[in-house]
């Protein structure tokens, strides 16, 4: 997740089923500003105003950024556009009050808002941020950004881009998109309607606000020919899916994957989630095949959570015109949409998920997982991470998972990238960094978990607690690098630690708040020539 856990990985990635099912695992005011709103009588100075092709917004002015903030990019997804692609937001007259964020998309996971009764299924909107002083012509480059969350949950309005602007002078857009089963639905009775026979709503969305940014960035400030499309958790798994879809050729100029790997999270095939979406339809009660769009269009939305708590949400399908092959398998295939790569990880991913699932687990449960779930490796697993290696088990299955999943997919899809375009890796590392609202669980250690770097990118409303002056440090370096890369395809900044591309020894950069700098170590330090045999094996 962003802030959330990521989407479960797929049947035959090295038998994971049973471990890996632990990694799966305020309403907006559109007011058109014909009379002065509270929040603009407060406004002490002029508040910048940017024309796009829908009408006027007002945005605010917050220290040396400006923000316009609940900008539609796409018509509200309800009624009988529930279930469809994506329209056009309507246009308005007179200037649109972009003071206030949206609500989030309906949340099919219990975890990752701190206020739960901010949603509505009107959730399609994105935020802009740019630097003060940022005017049509400035062509500077665009950050934009999609949250994770499983599929299932989260939202952009957890992720200012203020701080990023400010500092790099870059533009950062963050959007919502639609979630769970209202996002992901492959049924042939739904699917039937739209041109691309793609149940993948939420994918839709995300490709309309690229062609909403591509189209009106510049009025921001923004170069459209310079987006950088990034994304953490299942929002990396969605950059991994506009990567391999032929519909996003062309609307952005380069990629960041966070803590979601291509060869993870690989997408199902169109039968897997036809029939993942007959099961939800079943379950909600919509069975009559001459009713059943109508009955899930009509369906109210708690409703549409409940009948999902047991059952998965399928994330993008793969096998239709939206998204023709798995990702995995289009990249190394060399069929995708070529730009420039960063990707990386956190140095303890599996802590976030372990915590939050085990986090009592005795040596002896630990021993009996492990064999459970690897078989005649098992041996050679314990024998690679023996319990009494590790303070506590709870930190051996984390260095277990961390490894055979997060780390060396990293390592094996940045290999992918890497023979094809220029690509730079990096692995998170500050070992005091904080956690996400409402997941510490007390005595365990969960720094570099997963989403532990969200806190350093991005003015982040889910962190535990704020970074320390040290840390900010650390953030400041990480915001520059990304920046950079956005602006340049080449993260390195004269004034930073070198970060050499990957090439054949497989050079990454360690994120640390005192040590910062290229390693060539990443493979051996997360034992991925072990897990690659494994996996080869069946284990």
């Amino acid at each position: 997740m962003d802030t959330h856990p990521m989407a479960r990985p797929r049947a035959g990635l090295a038998r994971m089923s049973a471990l890996a099912a632990l990694l799966a695992t305020a309403v907006l005011g559109t007011t058109l500003l014909g009379t002065a709103t509270p929040s603009a009588a407060r406004e002490v100075s002029p508040r910048p105003v940017v024309h796009t092709a829908q009408g006027a917004l007002a945005g605010r002015t917050h220290g040396r950024a400006q923000e316009f903030l609940g900008v539609p990019y796409a018509a509200p997804p309800m009624g009988e556009s529930r279930f469809r692609p994506p329209k056009e937001p309507a246009p308005w007259g007179g200037l649109r009050d972009a003071s206030t964020q949206a609500p989030a998309c309906p949340q099919f996971s219990p975890f990752g808002l701190r206020d739960p009764q901010a949603v509505s299924e009107d959730c399609l909107y994105l935020d802009v941020y740019r630097p003060r002083g940022a005017h049509p012509r400035s062509r500077l480059p665009v950050i934009l950004w999609m949250h994770g969350g499983a599929y299932s949950q989260g939202t952009g309005t957890q992720f200012g881009g203020r701080t990023m602007a400010e500092l790099t002078g870059s533009v950062v857009v963050s959007i919502n998109y639609r979630l769970g089963q209202l996002g992901y639905l492959a049924l042939p009775e739904l699917t039937g309607a739209n041109a691309l026979r793609s149940g993948s709503f939420g994918l839709m969305d995300q490709l309309a606000a690229l062609t909403w940014t591509r189209g009106n960035i510049a009025a921001f400030g923004g170069d459209p020919a310079t987006v950088t499309l990034a994304g953490q958790s299942a929002g990396s798994g969605s950059v991994c899916a506009m990567l391999a879809s032929p519909q996003a050729r062309g609307l952005f100029s380069r990629a960041v994957l966070q803590s979601g790997p291509c060869t993870l999270l690989r997408a199902p095939d169109r039968a897997g989630a036809e029939e993942q979406a007959r099961a939800y339809a079943t379950r909600l009660g919509c069975t009559d095949l001459t009713t059943i769009a109508a009955c899930l269009r009509g369906a109210r939305v708690d409703d549409l959570v409940a009948a999902a708590a047991t059952l998965p949400v399928s994330g993008p399908a793969h096998g239709d015109g939206l998204l023709p092959a798995d990702p995995a398998a289009a990249i190394a295939s060399g069929s995708w949409n070529k730009v420039p790569v960063l990707i990386g990880s956190t140095k303890a991913e599996a802590r976030f998920f372990v915590a939050l699932t085990q986090p009592r687990l005795t040596p002896q449960q630990y021993t009996d997982q492990i064999r459970a779930q690897y078989g005649p490796a098992a041996d050679e697993v314990l024998t690679r991470y023996p319990v009494a290696g590790y303070p506590s088990p709870y930190l051996a299955l984390s260095a277990v998972l961390t490894d055979s999943t997060f780390a060396c997919h990293t390592y094996a899809t940045a290999r992918l990238f890497a023979r094809q375009v220029p690509t730079y890796a990096y692995e998170f590392d500050d070992p005091d960094s904080p956690t996400l609202y409402g997941a510490q669980v007390p005595g365990l250690d969960q720094s570099n978990g997963h989403s532990a770097e969200l806190a350093y990118l991005h003015d982040f409303t889910m962190s535990d607690w704020p970074l320390t002056e040290r840390q900010v440090a650390l953030a400041d370096r990480m915001k520059r690098y990304w920046a950079a890369f956005a602006r340049a395809a080449d993260p390195s900044v004269p004034s930073q630690a070198p970060w050499p591309a990957v090439g054949t020894s497989y050079t990454s950069l360690t994120l640390h708040p005192t040590a910062t700098g290229p390693s060539t170590t990443f493979a051996t330090d997360h034992q991925c020539a072990f897990w690659s045999s494994a996996a080869r094996t069946g284990a």
